[in-house]
């Protein structure tokens, strides 16, 4: 099961840059880096924070692709 996001299209669209948006969600530019590469899986809690910082739906940002 593989986890896909859209978190650095809705990041853009918000004029955040990675260390502001990291700034917000209480962590680091390099962990959103990898986040947004999609070769770390936040926690269920960091990607509802993400959403909220981001004013979008979970469903929105991130879904789970079948393997």
């Amino acid at each position: 099961m593989l986890t896909a996001n859209h978190v650095k299209q809705y990041r853009l669209m918000a004029g955040f840059s990675q260390k502001e948006l990291a700034s917000k969600t209480g962590i680091t530019r390099q962990t959103l880096s990898l986040i947004e590469k999609g070769t770390y899986n936040p926690s269920l809690k960091l990607c509802l924070n993400l959403c909220h910082v981001l004013n979008q739906t979970l469903d929105t940002v991130f879904w789970v692709e079948p393997s």
